[in-house]
């Protein structure tokens, strides 16, 4: 039987088309089209705001697909942050999101960091964590954070 055929993104040649290609898939609701971003290797890993930390292809394709069940996320990102080396990159950016509620939309701001390693497959997400915050609505308003650093 002869091996499946490696699952190709639309968009490889950088981290900035993968990470484009993941957003489109997740403002369309497109379960296939996101998870051809994500690298084949056991070890991925993605939190979602106020999540689980979820580890596996498997696992991280169930936890959109209930995410999808509402349809798609109308995400859009800002104040991207990019360190890259020849074969990895890590981006901050901050997602906002039009959340419905009873005065209207609402605008939630999340701080999100995407992973992309280079490999045969060209670039692919290997982890994408996200965490609500007020720092990421201010940081979207582009107002300075007068909070005092701390590790953590």
């Amino acid at each position: 039987m002869a091996a499946p055929p490696a699952k190709t993104a639309h968009l490889l040649s950088s981290p900035d088309d993968v990470e484009t290609q993941f957003y489109d898939a997740l403002r369309e609701g497109d379960i296939d089209k996101l998870m051809a971003t994500w690298s084949d290797d056991d070890d991925i890993v993605c939190v979602h705001p106020g999540g689980p930390r979820v580890i596996g292809a498997g696992a991280i394709r169930a936890s959109f697909e209930a995410i999808f069940a509402n349809g798609g996320i109308p995400v859009q990102t800002d104040h991207v942050h990019r360190v890259r080396s020849l074969d990895a990159a890590i981006h901050s950016v901050v997602e906002s999101i039009a959340m419905p509620s009873p005065d209207g939309l609402q605008q939630a701001h999340v701080v999100a960091t995407n992973v992309f390693v280079k490999s045969t497959q060209g670039w692919r997400i290997v982890a994408h964590h996200a965490s609500p915050g007020e720092e990421a609505a201010r940081a979207a308003a582009g107002a300075a954070l007068d909070a005092p650093s701390t590790l953590h």
